[in-house]
């Protein structure tokens, strides 16, 4: 190591110095082909003397093989085979008409270089980032980064490698070449050059993206309506009307009112919906009118009415019959629903409260009931809807001043039924109902018979 550094220090000593030309071994000139980077040659310098300590011995590079020169390249020998330095081969150049050539694949892949060979064009490609050097075996010229040069020597094969003149490292690469001809030896000095980095690519200011406005989603319609329908001549069974047909002529008429509204509560749809009818229809009479019969028992006694007659009605608790004059009877009931939707479009299930009245003096009744709703779809053009409730106690007392052999409990079972349609007037939130309605009512006790309500309807309602 000591050796090798003096002859180091030799080297850049005659660096310094700065010799004329590269020459071949003979003392020849090397004709410019080590290239740009190259020393200089001059006869061998005389040693430098040292005040402090004696010269140092000669580096001894070894004995290389006849005719070949050593090459240290970066301070290390360089051979046919780069990835193995073995200690003591100096494998390197060869001189050819006074011109160095040095093995291809050994000195740029020792530079970092990648190098292909094409066997059948003899072709050399060696490519690294910046530079592209092609030689082709014979063929006196070199071709770096696509410029064509001319080389007074043609690369050859020697011992298998590929060699060629030392100049086309220094000009392909930008490799330091020197020859020092005391020492017989070619020295190479390469540092890679880092490429500088690109410039950073433009900031471009981004475009901004319009935002297009979303488009607002309708909610889910809900209904929300009020309508009123007239009952056509409803026909009535019960013990003032034995099938009588209702007559809106006189003494008031038949009608139904109803409203209802969807809604959400607790994430769940609901429904709340309220229905409210009334029947008109005559109770009629067979016999006239007297003071001994009226209110009076239909016994056929005394004046009184006989049992048949049409004014003769049943009364409460059952237990015979009382002649009534002839009057237009009304009933009235009522219902309040509650249900939950439990299918599309707009089926509930609930559970209802009635109450039920009259124009005749009998007791009020109550009573809760259940069924199911089929709401309008009033935003459709024509829609279908329908219900069934079921009361099955609606009962009420009847006192003593009602009821004389009393005091009773009066109780029916009740079905209310309802069956229509709607037909919209455009965007108007005007429409048209119509269907059929009724109710059937069964003794529960006490009730003198049970009874009946049945008629078409049409009429006008409005959603919002």
């Amino acid at each position: 190591m000591k050796r090798l550094s003096t002859g180091v220090l030799g080297v850049l000593f005659a660096a310094t110095l700065g010799l004329n030309a590269v020459a071949a071994p003979s003392g020849h000139a090397s004709h410019g082909n080590i290239g740009p980077n190259a020393i200089a040659q001059a006869s061998p310098a005389p040693a430098a003397t040292a005040t402090s300590a004696p010269a140092a011995p000669p580096a001894n590079f070894g004995s290389p093989p006849s005719g070949q020169i050593p090459i240290l390249f970066n301070d290390h020998h360089v051979y046919a085979k780069p990835d193995k330095l073995k200690q003591g081969r100096v494998l390197a150049a060869l001189v050819r008409g006074g011109t160095i050539l040095i093995p291809l694949r050994s000195m740029f892949e020792q530079m970092g270089a990648t190098v292909s060979y094409d066997a059948g064009s003899k072709t050399v490609d060696v490519s690294k980032p910046g530079s592209d050097v092609k030689v082709t075996v014979g063929k006196p010229e070199v071709v770096i980064n696509g410029e064509t040069r001319p080389l007074d020597v043609p690369p050859e094969i020697y011992q298998g490698h590929v060699v060629v003149p030392v100049r086309v490292i220094s000009e392909g690469m930008g490799a330091y070449v020197q020859w020092v001809p005391d020492k017989r030896l070619v020295v190479v000095r390469y540092v890679a050059v880092t490429p500088a980095p690109p410039p950073p690519p433009p900031t471009v200011t981004p475009v901004p993206v319009p935002v297009a406005t979303p488009t607002p989603v309708a909610a889910p319609y809900k209904d929300k309506f009020i309508v009123g329908d007239y009952i056509f001549s409803p026909k009535v069974y019960n013990e003032f009307s034995p099938g009588n047909t209702g007559n809106n002529n006189s003494g008031g008429f038949s009608f139904s009112l109803r409203e209802g509204i969807e809604f959400d509560l607790g994430n769940l749809p609901w429904m709340l919906e309220g229905d409210f009818r009334q029947y008109n229809y005559p109770h009629n009479q067979g016999v006239a009118s007297t003071p001994a019969n009226v209110r009076a028992a239909c016994d056929g006694l005394a004046g009184h009415a006989s049992t048949g007659d049409t004014g003769c009605v049943t009364v409460i608790g059952g237990m015979g019959q009382t002649f009534v004059p002839a009057f237009v009877a009304r009933d009235y009931d009522f219902d309040g629903r509650l249900g939950l939707k439990v299918a599309d479009p707009r089926l509930y299930i609930g559970v209802g409260y009635m109450y039920r009245t009259g124009n005749y003096g009998y007791p009020k009744l109550s009573g809760f009931g259940f069924g199911a709703e089929k709401l309008p779809d009033l935003d459709q053009p024509f829609s279908i809807y329908g219900s069934v409730w079921y009361y099955p106690n609606v009962r009420g007392n009847c006192g003593t001043d009602v009821c004389p052999t009393g005091p009773f409990t009066l109780a029916y079972s009740i079905l209310k039924y309802q069956l229509g349609g709607t037909f919209n007037f455009g965007a108007s939130p005007l429409f048209l109902d119509f269907g059929f309605l009724g109710d059937r009512g069964n003794n529960k006790q006490n009730a003198p018979i049970g009874f009946t309500h049945n008629g078409g309807y049409v009429g006008l309602g409005l959603h919002f």
